[in-house]
Protein backbone atom coordinates (compact mmCIF):
# COMPACT_ATOMS: atom_id res chain seq x y z
CA UNK A 1 0.00 0.00 0.00
CA UNK A 2 1.11 3.39 -1.25
CA UNK A 3 2.63 5.69 2.02
CA UNK A 4 2.18 9.63 1.91
CA UNK A 5 4.42 12.39 3.00
CA UNK A 6 3.57 15.93 3.91
CA UNK A 7 6.01 18.73 3.35
CA UNK A 8 6.32 22.29 3.87
CA UNK A 9 9.97 24.07 3.35
CA UNK A 10 10.95 26.71 5.45
CA UNK A 11 13.87 28.79 6.95
CA UNK A 12 15.27 27.53 10.02
CA UNK A 13 13.48 29.78 12.36
CA UNK A 14 10.22 29.25 10.44
CA UNK A 15 10.62 25.07 10.32
CA UNK A 16 11.23 25.20 13.98
CA UNK A 17 8.12 27.28 14.97
CA UNK A 18 6.21 24.78 12.85
CA UNK A 19 7.39 22.25 14.08
CA UNK A 20 6.77 22.81 17.79
CA UNK A 21 3.01 23.75 16.34
CA UNK A 22 2.76 20.32 14.77
CA UNK A 23 4.04 18.25 17.30
CA UNK A 24 1.50 18.05 20.14
CA UNK A 25 -1.45 18.30 17.60
CA UNK A 26 -0.16 14.92 15.79
CA UNK A 27 1.40 12.70 18.99
CA UNK A 28 -1.40 10.92 19.91
CA UNK A 29 -1.78 9.59 16.09
CA UNK A 30 1.66 8.17 16.62
CA UNK A 31 2.49 9.87 12.98
CA UNK A 32 6.40 10.73 12.43
CA UNK A 33 7.22 14.16 12.08
CA UNK A 34 10.56 15.28 10.93
CA UNK A 35 12.33 18.47 10.92
CA UNK A 36 15.12 17.86 7.97
CA UNK A 37 17.80 20.28 6.61
CA UNK A 38 17.91 20.46 3.02
CA UNK A 39 20.31 22.97 2.29
CA UNK A 40 23.00 23.42 4.50
CA UNK A 41 24.20 26.93 3.42
CA UNK A 42 21.24 28.35 3.16
CA UNK A 43 19.71 27.08 5.83
CA UNK A 44 16.68 25.71 4.72
CA UNK A 45 14.42 22.96 6.05
CA UNK A 46 11.57 20.76 5.29
CA UNK A 47 9.28 19.55 7.76
CA UNK A 48 7.79 16.20 7.07
CA UNK A 49 4.84 14.76 8.34
CA UNK A 50 4.44 10.72 7.28
CA UNK A 51 1.06 9.08 7.02
CA UNK A 52 0.18 4.77 6.56
CA UNK A 53 -2.57 5.68 3.46
CA UNK A 54 -4.21 8.32 1.30
CA UNK A 55 -7.14 8.93 3.82
CA UNK A 56 -4.81 9.23 6.66
CA UNK A 57 -2.99 11.81 4.27
CA UNK A 58 -6.20 13.53 3.66
CA UNK A 59 -7.00 13.86 7.25
CA UNK A 60 -4.03 15.33 8.42
CA UNK A 61 -4.00 17.63 5.38
CA UNK A 62 -6.67 19.22 6.80
CA UNK A 63 -5.60 19.28 9.89
CA UNK A 64 -1.88 20.64 9.39
CA UNK A 65 -3.35 23.19 7.36
CA UNK A 66 -5.61 24.22 10.01
CA UNK A 67 -2.85 24.25 12.48
CA UNK A 68 -0.96 26.76 10.54
CA UNK A 69 -3.69 28.34 9.28
CA UNK A 70 -2.94 27.65 5.84
CA UNK A 71 -5.10 26.14 2.43
CA UNK A 72 -4.49 22.88 2.26
CA UNK A 73 -2.91 23.24 -1.16
CA UNK A 74 -0.01 25.31 0.27
CA UNK A 75 1.05 21.83 1.95
CA UNK A 76 3.02 19.19 -0.03
CA UNK A 77 1.50 15.45 -0.68
CA UNK A 78 4.11 13.13 -1.76
CA UNK A 79 3.03 9.91 -2.91
CA UNK A 80 5.85 7.19 -1.36
CA UNK A 81 5.60 3.54 -2.36
CA UNK A 82 7.44 0.77 -0.70
CA UNK A 83 9.25 3.10 1.85
CA UNK A 84 9.82 2.65 5.83
CA UNK A 85 8.33 5.62 7.03
CA UNK A 86 10.03 4.99 10.42
CA UNK A 87 13.05 5.21 9.36
CA UNK A 88 12.67 7.57 6.91
CA UNK A 89 11.50 10.17 9.49
CA UNK A 90 14.73 9.01 11.94
CA UNK A 91 16.78 10.50 9.56
CA UNK A 92 15.74 13.64 10.29
CA UNK A 93 15.67 13.77 13.63
CA UNK A 94 19.09 14.97 14.72
CA UNK A 95 20.57 14.52 18.36
CA UNK A 96 19.30 17.15 20.77
CA UNK A 97 21.72 18.88 23.44
CA UNK A 98 20.55 19.60 26.90
CA UNK A 99 22.73 20.43 29.62
CA UNK A 100 25.04 17.41 29.70
CA UNK A 101 22.36 15.23 28.21
CA UNK A 102 22.47 13.82 24.69
CA UNK A 103 19.51 12.14 22.83
CA UNK A 104 20.19 10.67 20.07
CA UNK A 105 18.78 7.89 17.92
CA UNK A 106 20.16 4.42 17.18
CA UNK A 107 21.18 6.15 13.95
CA UNK A 108 23.98 8.49 16.08
CA UNK A 109 25.51 6.65 18.49
CA UNK A 110 28.46 7.27 17.13
CA UNK A 111 28.03 11.40 17.84
CA UNK A 112 28.22 10.76 21.38
CA UNK A 113 31.52 12.56 23.09
CA UNK A 114 33.20 12.34 26.11
CA UNK A 115 31.35 13.99 28.97
CA UNK A 116 28.01 13.15 27.26
CA UNK A 117 25.07 11.56 29.05
CA UNK A 118 23.53 9.79 26.58
CA UNK A 119 20.06 8.71 26.17
CA UNK A 120 18.98 7.10 22.97
CA UNK A 121 15.37 7.58 22.04
CA UNK A 122 14.14 5.97 18.68
CA UNK A 123 10.90 7.64 16.91
CA UNK A 124 8.01 5.61 17.34
CA UNK A 125 4.07 5.70 19.36
CA UNK A 126 5.78 7.54 22.05
CA UNK A 127 6.09 11.70 22.85
CA UNK A 128 9.71 12.18 23.61
CA UNK A 129 12.50 12.16 21.56
CA UNK A 130 14.25 15.59 22.86
CA UNK A 131 13.35 17.76 19.95
CA UNK A 132 10.17 19.18 21.13
CA UNK A 133 11.04 22.06 23.32
CA UNK A 134 9.54 20.86 26.58
CA UNK A 135 10.96 17.87 27.00
CA UNK A 136 14.64 19.88 26.18
CA UNK A 137 13.61 22.45 28.62
CA UNK A 138 12.78 19.25 31.44
CA UNK A 139 16.38 17.73 30.91
CA UNK A 140 18.06 20.95 31.79
CA UNK A 141 15.90 21.50 35.02
CA UNK A 142 16.19 17.89 35.70
CA UNK A 143 19.97 17.91 35.71
CA UNK A 144 19.95 21.60 37.92
CA UNK A 145 17.51 20.25 40.69
CA UNK A 146 18.65 16.61 40.86
CA UNK A 147 22.42 18.08 41.86
CA UNK A 148 21.46 20.43 44.05
CA UNK A 149 18.41 18.51 46.10
CA UNK A 150 19.50 14.77 45.45
CA UNK A 151 16.12 13.25 45.67
CA UNK A 152 15.79 9.62 46.94
CA UNK A 153 12.29 9.22 45.58
CA UNK A 154 10.84 10.50 41.73
CA UNK A 155 7.80 10.32 39.76
CA UNK A 156 7.86 10.82 36.03
CA UNK A 157 4.14 11.96 35.47
CA UNK A 158 3.02 11.25 31.55
CA UNK A 159 6.46 9.83 31.04
CA UNK A 160 5.84 8.97 27.02
CA UNK A 161 9.34 7.69 25.84
CA UNK A 162 10.78 7.83 29.63
CA UNK A 163 12.92 9.84 28.06
CA UNK A 164 13.01 11.90 31.70
CA UNK A 165 12.91 8.84 34.18
CA UNK A 166 15.57 7.63 32.34
CA UNK A 167 17.82 10.89 32.59
CA UNK A 168 16.93 10.82 36.55
CA UNK A 169 18.18 7.70 36.66
CA UNK A 170 21.44 8.35 34.67
CA UNK A 171 22.11 11.36 37.05
CA UNK A 172 20.91 9.99 40.54
CA UNK A 173 20.51 5.80 41.11
CA UNK A 174 17.18 5.97 43.17
CA UNK A 175 13.92 4.69 42.33
CA UNK A 176 12.04 6.52 39.37
CA UNK A 177 7.94 5.64 38.90
CA UNK A 178 7.43 6.34 35.51
CA UNK A 179 3.53 6.19 34.56
CA UNK A 180 1.27 6.99 31.33
CA UNK A 181 -2.57 6.45 30.76
CA UNK A 182 -1.48 5.15 27.24
CA UNK A 183 -0.07 1.33 27.60
CA UNK A 184 0.79 1.31 24.25
CA UNK A 185 3.33 4.22 25.17
CA UNK A 186 4.21 1.83 28.69
CA UNK A 187 5.42 -0.45 26.32
CA UNK A 188 7.66 1.88 24.14
CA UNK A 189 9.03 3.34 27.66
CA UNK A 190 9.82 -0.15 28.71
CA UNK A 191 11.62 -0.98 25.98
CA UNK A 192 13.42 2.39 26.09
CA UNK A 193 14.76 1.39 29.86
CA UNK A 194 16.25 -1.54 29.24
CA UNK A 195 18.10 -0.02 26.20
CA UNK A 196 19.46 2.33 28.35
CA UNK A 197 20.50 0.57 31.28
CA UNK A 198 18.14 2.20 33.48
CA UNK A 199 15.80 -1.05 34.51
CA UNK A 200 17.51 -1.32 37.87
CA UNK A 201 16.18 1.67 38.73
CA UNK A 202 13.16 2.80 36.69
CA UNK A 203 9.80 1.32 36.68
CA UNK A 204 7.51 1.73 34.02
CA UNK A 205 3.34 1.22 34.98
CA UNK A 206 -0.02 2.17 33.12
CA UNK A 207 -2.07 4.46 35.55
CA UNK A 208 -4.71 7.04 35.12
CA UNK A 209 -3.91 8.97 38.03
CA UNK A 210 -2.43 9.02 41.48
CA UNK A 211 -5.11 6.06 42.84
CA UNK A 212 -2.87 3.31 41.66
CA UNK A 213 -1.64 1.39 44.29
CA UNK A 214 2.35 1.55 43.51
CA UNK A 215 1.77 5.11 43.17
CA UNK A 216 0.53 5.29 46.50
CA UNK A 217 2.50 2.97 48.16
CA UNK A 218 5.83 5.15 46.99
CA UNK A 219 3.98 9.07 47.70
CA UNK A 220 5.16 11.88 48.64
CA UNK A 221 7.79 12.09 46.26
CA UNK A 222 10.79 14.32 45.83
CA UNK A 223 10.75 15.08 42.54
CA UNK A 224 7.38 14.90 40.40
CA UNK A 225 8.44 15.80 36.86
CA UNK A 226 4.75 15.81 34.30
CA UNK A 227 4.82 16.96 30.83
CA UNK A 228 1.82 16.57 29.75
CA UNK A 229 -0.34 19.78 29.11
CA UNK A 230 -1.74 22.79 30.66
CA UNK A 231 -5.20 21.47 31.15
CA UNK A 232 -4.55 18.49 33.00
CA UNK A 233 -1.64 19.74 35.05
CA UNK A 234 -4.18 22.93 36.38
CA UNK A 235 -6.66 19.79 37.34
CA UNK A 236 -4.15 18.34 38.86
CA UNK A 237 -3.08 20.49 41.21
CA UNK A 238 -4.54 19.68 44.53
CA UNK A 239 -3.01 16.20 43.65
CA UNK A 240 0.26 17.15 42.92
CA UNK A 241 0.72 19.28 46.21
CA UNK A 242 -1.12 15.94 48.14
CA UNK A 243 1.66 14.03 46.87
CA UNK A 244 4.99 15.73 47.01
CA UNK A 245 7.29 16.15 50.60
CA UNK A 246 7.15 19.50 52.06
CA UNK A 247 11.22 20.15 50.87
CA UNK A 248 10.45 18.36 47.71
CA UNK A 249 10.32 20.36 43.98
CA UNK A 250 7.80 19.46 40.95
CA UNK A 251 8.90 20.40 37.13
CA UNK A 252 5.97 20.84 35.09
CA UNK A 253 6.02 21.71 31.34
CA UNK A 254 4.06 20.97 28.19
CA UNK A 255 2.76 24.27 28.75
CA UNK A 256 2.27 27.30 26.53
CA UNK A 257 4.13 30.63 27.47
CA UNK A 258 0.66 31.96 27.01
CA UNK A 259 -1.01 29.51 28.94
CA UNK A 260 2.16 30.13 32.42
CA UNK A 261 -0.09 32.27 34.28
CA UNK A 262 -2.97 29.88 34.67
CA UNK A 263 -0.75 27.41 35.87
CA UNK A 264 1.03 29.37 38.10
CA UNK A 265 -2.26 30.70 39.76
CA UNK A 266 -3.75 27.02 40.26
CA UNK A 267 -0.84 26.10 41.96
CA UNK A 268 -0.02 28.98 43.96
CA UNK A 269 -3.29 28.08 45.02
CA UNK A 270 -2.64 24.85 46.50
CA UNK A 271 0.56 25.69 48.22
CA UNK A 272 3.15 25.67 45.66
CA UNK A 273 5.50 28.56 44.83
CA UNK A 274 7.20 29.50 41.39
CA UNK A 275 11.05 29.12 41.45
CA UNK A 276 11.90 28.99 38.13
CA UNK A 277 10.81 29.40 33.92
CA UNK A 278 12.76 28.38 31.66
CA UNK A 279 11.50 29.54 27.90
CA UNK A 280 12.06 27.47 24.96
CA UNK A 281 10.34 29.00 21.66
CA UNK A 282 6.48 29.45 22.53
CA UNK A 283 6.88 26.61 24.93
CA UNK A 284 7.76 26.94 29.36
CA UNK A 285 9.11 24.63 32.14
CA UNK A 286 7.92 25.81 35.58
CA UNK A 287 10.14 24.49 38.97
CA UNK A 288 7.76 24.61 41.71
CA UNK A 289 8.06 23.87 45.69
CA UNK A 290 5.72 23.71 48.35
CA UNK A 291 5.50 27.17 50.63
CA UNK A 292 7.20 26.97 53.62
Amino acid sequence: MAQYRLYLTRDKNQAEHIFDLLEPVFEEDGLPLANTEIDEDAQIFEISLYTEDKQAADEALLRMAAALDLAPQDIGVEELPDIDWVLHSLAGLKPVRAGRFFVHGSHDRDKLQQGDIGIEIDAGQAFGTGHHGTTASCLEMIEEIVAAEEPKNVLDLGTGSAVLAIAVAKLRPVPVLATDIDPVAVEVAQENVVKNGAADWVTTLTATGFEDAEMQARAPFDLIVANILANPLIEMAAEMRAHIKDNGSLILSGILATQRDSVLAAYDSVGLEHHKTIYKESWVALHLKPKL
